[in-house]
């Protein structure tokens, strides 16, 4: 019989699960179990189940939950192991049968293993022992005074466990892995020095020293605001070692799958413009990457011809900006007088103007403010005079639509434009179409890997599969759900997969802190019209694969009409085709079906008051 507490409790006996499911009597066996082979009296176990308000049958209530307990037992031929001493009861039961005693055995085995100078197996008995744990301790199980105070004890524990895995991961140099949980774990807590300084080792080594003395920023502005205090002395020692180079060299970091990072040169008198995002956490996608570098990298079309036009599109979610991003770093070294960014915000309501990103662009090219005439056309031919004998790489993402591109585009031979975009944008002279898919499922993986640490993903390959399955390999529903693994580092990845395949609404899932598919999901169907609205709800009742005369058939429209709709969600990446003997079948990204599902049953609902509307009419 194998007790339970890290986690949910349970008491597993032949593969199933016994534990009193009742509240009260399920709170008695925890506490029992805790304070196994010592006797927990008659007064501890009333306090802690009706504190200080005990009914007047308590002795009678708790002798009957004992009862219970014992029937169990019974029922399994350990009726013996539930004892009654003159002043309780005490629970019988050898170390080796509770979780918590081998958790704790791992943490001391690895301590002393560190302790003896070998790091990298210390890691892997720390990260096992962190694996035990299912979830926050007796996370199931209502907590009265004594309960309470076991399972911060626990919490703690476990909590320096984690500590102390990290602080071991850092030694023996898995800083790249490191990265994601530890962003994770210093949003959860704000306050923590060690993580922030842990974060703050890890991006160093990895080469990307302004990181990492953005979370010192943001680690100082936490105290400062919420304490009245100033970080401590390691967390100042490292911020001055990261100010000043005065650290050892950084190890190289991994490169992305079939990818070398580029060099990057930095000259203090410079002036030229440097305004990427930072490169993001990358996985895979060899042949985009290098496709894009080829466009953009490849010499000019002509002397005097325009620049080279890149434009990435594809559905919400699947790593356009990350891609685009990732490509840019790459190139940086190519394009020597600087490189500009925008968020045109074009799949939200609020656009960028042309005329407001130009402005920004032009100051960032060294141009004061009084200089920058107030028109956009006047305002787009400065841009192009100043880029005119220029090496500029320029990256506008998110883009609504041509019209809103065209006048940022640089037009000389030199420079370069790498554009994003939910929807696939006509009218750009000389631009290259390229459209971004879901990850394979090997870089789905990977990317899982680069977030939740690749020690975790190799002891769990076969549920690492199953979630990229689940997340239809999307590189954003892959960031939450790593992000989420992330802050949870003993949760098992095939819980969580089966978690997410079981639950019938699977977006709301696929959200995490500032992540959150069902949004981009969201701003892509807002700019549909009523009518499209409509219409891509109701296709979601059609089988995987259709064809334009089923659509029709279903929505009561003429075939040239629902090839027109259809075409236009193939334009926003909200459908796919393919060719089969001459015919045009259809089918939903698995994700886009099920939000399609979620927005049919919103229109049912809304339309459940008026039953003279048919499901043809509403489209």
């Amino acid at each position: 019989m194998e007790f339970r507490v890290l986690g949910s409790f349970e008491i597993m006996q032949a593969g199933e699960n016994i534990a009193p499911t009742a509240p009260k009597p399920r709170q008695v066996a925890a506490l029992l179990a805790l304070r196994r082979n010592s006797v927990v009296r008659t007064s501890e176990l009333i306090d802690e189940l009706w504190e200080d308000d005990p009914p007047v049958s308590a002795m009678t209530t708790l002798q009957t939950y004992i009862y219970k307990l014992r029937k169990i037992f019974q029922q399994c031929g350990a009726g013996e192991i539930l004892q009654t001493r003159p002043a309780g009861y005490m629970l019988t039961v050898p170390d080796e049968d509770l979780d918590l005693h081998w958790f704790e055995q791992a943490i001391k085995e690895g301590r002393a293993i560190l302790d003896r100078g070998d790091p990298v197996r210390a890691a892997e008995i720390l990260a096992d022992a962190l694996a035990m744990w299912r979830g926050p301790a007796l996370v199931d199980v209502l907590a009265g005074n004594l309960l309470s105070a076991y399972v911060a004890r626990l919490e703690e524990v476990r909590f320096r466990a984690l500590e102390l895995r990290i602080e071991t991961d850092l030694t023996v140099g898995r800083h790249l892995e490191l990265i994601g949980e530890l962003k994770s774990l210093v949003v959860r807590y704000p306050l923590h020095e060690g993580f922030h300084t842990s974060l703050m080792t890890a991006l160093h080594h990895c080469g990307r020293r302004y990181e990492a003395l953005d979370v010192y920023r943001t680690l100082r502005g936490n105290l400062v605001e919420q304490l009245g205090l100033e970080p401590g002395c390691e967390a100042r020692q490292l911020h001055q070692g990261l100010l000043s180079a005065d650290l050892p060299a950084p190890s190289a970091a991994e490169p992305a799958a079939g990818l070398t990072r580029a060099p990057v040169e930095e000259h203090a008198d410079d002036p030229a413009p440097a305004r990427l995002p930072e490169d993001p956490e990358f996985a895979g996608r060899g042949t985009d990457v290098a496709e894009i570098c080829e466009q953009v990298a490849a010499p000019p079309p002509e002397p005097c011809g325009a620049g080279r036009i890149t434009v990435l599109s594809g559905m919400p979610g699947v790593g356009k900006t990350a891609l685009a991003v990732h490509a840019a770093h790459r190139l940086r070294s190519a394009f020597a007088d600087g490189q500009l960014y925008a968020d045109l915000r074009g799949s939200t309501d609020r656009a960028r103007d042309p005329a407001e990103v130009l402005h920004s662009f032009l100051r960032a090219l060294g141009f004061p403010g009084q200089q920058i005439p107030e028109g956009l056309r006047d305002r787009s031919g400065l841009l192009s005079s100043a880029a005119a004998g220029r090496s500029l790489l320029m990256v506008l993402d998110d883009a609504a639509s041509a019209a809103q591109v065209r006048p940022l585009l640089p037009g000389g031979p030199r420079c370069a434009v790498v554009v994003t975009s939910r929807r696939r944008l006509e009218g750009l002279p000389g631009a290259r179409n390229i459209e971004i898919d879901v990850l394979n499922r090997a870089d789905g993986i990977e990317l899982l890997a680069r977030i939740i640490g690749g020690p975790r993903i190799r002891r769990e390959r076969d549920g690492a599969e199953l979630l990229v399955d689940a997340c239809d390999s999307l590189p954003l529903a892959l960031r939450c759900i790593g992000d989420r693994l992330a802050a949870m580092p003993g949760y098992p990845l095939g819980r969580m997969a089966e978690e997410l395949t079981r639950t019938p609404q699977r977006l709301p899932e696929l959200r995490f802190g500032d992540l959150d598919l069902r949004s981009r999901f969201d701003s892509s169907y807002e700019r549909l019209g009523d009518r499209e609205q409509g219409a891509f709800a109701l296709l979601s009742m059609l089988p995987a694969e259709f064809t334009a005369d089923t659509a029709a058939d279903l929505l009561g429209w003429d075939v040239a009409d629902a090839r027109r709709t259809l075409d236009h969600f193939l334009n926003h990446h909200l459908l796919r085709c393919a060719q089969e003997n001459g015919t045009v079948r259809y089918r939903y990204p698995k994700l886009a079906r099920m939000y399609a599902r979620e927005r049919l049953t919103s229109l049912v609902q809304t339309g459940a008051d008026q039953p003279a509307r048919s499901p043809a009419s509403m489209a």
